[in-house]
């Protein structure tokens, strides 16, 4: 029996949750990847050359900011994880400099990825520019629309940004393509970009993530002289700055987690990618998790004004926390969302990503203590979302 909500079992299951469905075309592919992964990412020439790329390449440790005229108009002690400060803008490049490495080591030079607002496509674009690998990014033909400044980004590196032009014309569709693109060309490395597909990929992403959690613990003893935060707060589409920072939280009890989806137009609405709320278990993109289907079994097209949150599913991890009680699900509408990213942006001078706003909006929702210390994922900064905000607040 599990001693850890971060384990998984032989097949790879968090609980009820994971696995890996794929094709028999694709298995060599992910027993090899957790061959290498096993065996190379917890060797001391790994972890120095991945800690030097962090600090050097990267900007790691990312600050502990603690947002005084946020606080004071809550009551409480509350700590943004600067995420947003990190080279290319977001937490994603965490995860693709430590993939990138695993992928060089396995002799790979074909990399391909999924996107949706895109952080993650610039992420993937930038490791491969920094080493030399070819470089092909699926993302939705809506998102490239959304997310321009971002598709320009990813051009400028030297990737080849493929539109998918089916279903929903985003993420989904992105990571459709992505898999049907690796089915067809199984010598190429798939580098995910949360903790979503077939294992070992949810386990991968979620501990190259992690170092977000680890420097939570250890700046949060320098600050307050308690390492533990009472909530961690972060947005969930698949979850993978989520999966980092609860990482080194999940196994404290005395840490509530709370994992923020987006309710887009309203729960109830039709135009929602609340999973945890919504969603039933099923099969998507490799894994068993909760998932947004019909009574067919068919994807329910998902919605919100965050191309990285709008997403059907949820990760399998997040799945087996939120089942079992551990983690606990808020979902925020697209104008909670707009009006947090506005407040933040005038008490604290900083314009957070649209991921990261609904978040920062679960603060209206929680029942909250004076005084008590809370640390909130500020998982990317707002500039590929300018053009929605000035859409949105025109009058300004």
């Amino acid at each position: 029996m599990s001693t850890s909500y971060l384990d998984t079992d032989d097949l790879g299951f968090y609980g009820a949750f994971g696995g890996a469905y794929v094709p028999e075309l694709l298995r060599p592919n992910v027993e090899e990847l957790e061959a290498a992964f096993n065996s190379y990412c917890f060797t001391e020439t790994f972890e120095n050359e991945y800690a030097s790329l962090l600090k050097d390449f990267v900007g790691r440790p990312t600050p502990l900011y603690y947002a005084a005229r946020l606080s004071e108009k809550y009551g409480m002690h509350i700590y943004l994880k600067r995420e947003d400060l990190c080279h290319t803008g977001a937490h994603k490049v965490n995860n693709t400099v430590g993939q990138i490495l695993l992928a060089k080591h396995m002799g790979k030079t074909d990399i391909i990825a999924e996107t949706g607002a895109g952080q993650h496509g610039v992420a993937t674009a930038t490791v491969c520019a920094l080493m030399g690998l070819n470089c092909i990014v699926y993302m939705g033909e809506k998102d490239i629309e959304r997310q321009a400044p971002n598709v320009q980004r990813m051009k400028m590196l030297g990737a080849e940004v493929r539109p998918a032009t089916s279903g929903s014309k985003t993420l989904k569709d992105a990571t459709n393509e992505a898999i049907r693109h690796w089915i067809n060309h199984p010598d190429s490395y798939y580098l995910i970009g949360s903790v979503v597909g077939p294992h070992p990929y949810p386990k991968i992403v979620a501990y190259f993530q992690s170092v977000i959690s680890k420097e939570i613990e250890k700046q949060l003893t320098e600050k307050t002289g308690k390492g533990y935060p009472d909530k961690v707060v972060a947005c969930v589409g698949g979850g993978s700055n989520a999966a980092g920072a609860f990482y080194h939280f999940f196994d404290t009890k005395s840490v509530e987690l709370i994992a923020v989806e987006a309710a887009g137009l309203g729960i109830d609405s039709g135009k929602s990618a609340a999973t945890s709320v919504l969603g039933t278990p099923g099969v998507l993109h490799g894994s068993l998790t909760l998932l947004m289907q019909d009574a067919d079994g068919q994807v329910v097209e998902p919605h919100s004004i965050s191309a990285g949150l709008d997403y059907p599913g949820i990760g399998p991890l997040h799945a087996h926390t939120i089942a079992t009680g551990r983690t606990t699900a808020i979902a925020i509408t697209d104008d909670e969302a707009l009006q947090a990213a506005l407040q933040l942006s005038k008490l604290e001078g900083i314009i957070p990503a649209l991921e990261s706003a609904h978040a920062l909006a679960a603060l209206d929702k929680l029942a909250l203590r004076k005084d008590e210390v809370i640390v909130v994922n500020l998982s990317g900064r707002g500039d590929k979302d300018m053009n929605t905000y000035m859409e949105k607040f025109s009058s300004l």
